[in-house]
């Protein structure tokens, strides 16, 4: 099957100006590009289809490099959020918690625990063990293609359990042995959840030795560090001395400063970041362009709550004593869990509910609950947690526009959307991302000009993913592109209507196959697994 892009504005991924030209894609390739000025080129051959372009930018197809799509993408293959809005590539795994490398037992555990994020599907197959066999799955069928970190906090639940302590010597060698494992399988790099159980268990030392395994085979490193709150920037110059010292890449995951104590303080984290750059550091860091974060309501308890099971986090609120101790971090000291800041309870939006005794709840914050109850807000929030088994997705508004719009500007940004897709009214983020990039801050406020913007959301990211051919439009290259209006499009996804689709995305091409034909989805489902081969390249 050829098609031809007729008289289309090419902006491609590389950050050069835009230029007007056809290009020919022939089965999953693009087979030409033939720019307007080449007047002395001869036409391009006839092909089985014609789409006129004029008046539309082709990009290549964007790459979220911070999603949650795990599960829901092979729950609805045809994935509308990312297609609706040009992404042709994600990448999953992240935060430290995924659904592979595991045993029997530790997916029980995993399955309940990030089922705010994904859900829990009664029923469903969970037949793969290996990153590989993951992969694998995927290689079934689904609409864009996938990378996959190894998720640090399940790999350390695989050698060490859900308690809190330091991993042996022993355990180390044997963390490394299944990330070693798992980048031959093909793994592109380690991710780490580091507020989170069991990642925020883990010491330096420990980390370090696994950041030297994911170098040696060619990944990178890309931590959800330990505090985006009170402790943000020591923790971000925790990770940039961490992967120095380990000769490893980093990617800084959703890399905001939210929380009051940094209000203005991007101009730190990036002085921060350039200086490591200019040092030598391989740095990249992606960001979705929104002010709440979004994640799971028990993520905000301190971390002693949460060791061991999660039978052993419910028995604690229910125990006066523990609960005690719990109010005391959430309301008086700051739970390491929320970044070590109080929980600021009319920041804490209810998103998403698995017990739907509870569906009331949800587009409210715990504040907003308690005040209509006459209830203590704390008590709110345990209650909550203790009937959902901890299974309630959250929103917390936190964020600083001012902040956004300058770490969005950084030369080593890349777009990611973070967005979890579950829930009544999950974060908006899942389905307007890349729109918002391109609509809202590059062409109405003019932070970016277009070719920046694309290069943030396509050629950077290839770049960090070590993409062979992928991210731009470039004759050999795969056909993963898109065609949008760059007048009209922008993201309609709102916090009351989260699931609304981008506007102005014509067509999506993922391994030239039409996902999406003149706005409409098609069902395609050319997407495959793409992985780490030996050196390090991605293809």
């Amino acid at each position: 099957m050829t098609t031809l892009i007729r008289s289309a504005t090419v902006v491609d991924g590389s950050e050069a100006p835009r230029y007007r030209a056809d290009v020919l894609v022939d089965g999953d390739r693009i087979a030409d590009i033939r720019p307007e000025a080449d007047h002395s080129a001869t036409a391009l051959p006839a092909a089985d289809r014609v789409i006129d372009a004029d008046g539309l930018v082709l990009a290549p197809g964007f790459i979220d490099m911070h999603a949650h799509s795990d599960l829901q993408i092979l729950l609805n293959p045809e994935h509308p959020s990312r297609i609706t809005q040009g992404v042709t590539t994600e990448v999953l795994g992240q935060d430290g918690l995924s659904y592979a490398p595991v045993t029997d037992d530790v997916l029980a555990v995993v399955r309940r625990k990030i089922a705010g994020w994904n859900t829990d599907p009664e029923g469903f197959d969970f037949s793969w063990r290996s990153v590989g066999e993951y992969l694998d799955r995927l290689d079934r069928g689904i609409a864009t293609n996938v990378a996959y970190l190894v998720p640090h906090g399940v790999v350390r639940a695989l050698v060490v359990g859900w308690d809190d302590r330091p991993a042996t010597p022993s355990e180390i060698e044997e963390m490394q042995r299944i990330v070693a494992q798992s980048m031959v399988e093909g793994a592109v790099g380690l991710s780490a959840g580091l507020t989170y159980t069991p990642g925020m268990y883990a010491d330096n030392e420990e980390l370090l030795a696994l950041c030297r395994t994911v170098a040696e085979h060619g990944g990178y490193f890309s931590p959800h560090h330990r505090s985006y709150g009170a402790g943000a920037m020591e923790a971000y110059a925790e990770m940039v001395d961490l992967t120095s010292r380990a000769g490893c890449a980093l990617h800084l995951a959703h890399a905001t400063l939210n929380f009051g104590p940094n209000k203005g303080r991007a101009p730190e984290l990036l002085t921060l970041l350039d200086t490591a750059v200019s040092a030598g550091a391989d740095i990249s860091l992606d960001t979705y362009p929104y002010l709440p974060g979004a994640t799971t309501l028990s993520a905000i308890l301190p971390s002693w709550a949460s060791a061991g099971s999660m039978e052993q986090t419910l028995d604690r609120l229910r125990d006066p004593v523990a609960l005690e101790r719990i109010r005391e971090h959430l309301e008086v000291t700051g739970s390491d869990g929320c970044h070590g800041v109080i929980a600021e309870w009319h920041t804490l939006e209810i998103s998403g509910v698995q017990n739907p005794e509870l569906d009331a709840y949800v587009g409210k914050t715990v504040a907003d609950i308690a005040a209509e109850e006459n209830r203590d807000p704390f008590d709110v929030c345990i209650d909550i947690l203790v009937r959902d088994q901890l299974g309630s997705g959250i929103l917390q508004h936190v964020g600083h526009e001012d902040n956004v719009r300058a770490i969005m500007q950084h030369p080593r940004h890349t777009g990611g959307s973070d967005g979890l897709l579950v829930g009544a009214k999950p974060h908006p983020r899942g389905w307007g991302t890349f729109a918002r990039y391109l609509g809202h801050y590059c062409r109405d406020l003019g932070l970016m000009s277009l070719e920046e913007c694309v290069g943030h959301l396509s050629g950077r990211a290839a770049t960090r993913l070590r993409l062979v051919d992928r991210g731009y439009v470039r004759r050999g290259y795969a056909a993963d592109l898109v065609l949008f209006d760059p007048d009209t499009v922008g993201d309609t996804a709102t916090y009351a209507r989260p699931r609304r689709a981008a506007t102005g995305f014509s067509h999506v091409f993922v391994r030239g196959r039409l996902a999406l034909e003149d706005g409409r989805l098609t069902g395609a489902t050319a997407g495959r697994a793409l992985r780490r081969t030996e050196g390090g390249a991605v293809r």
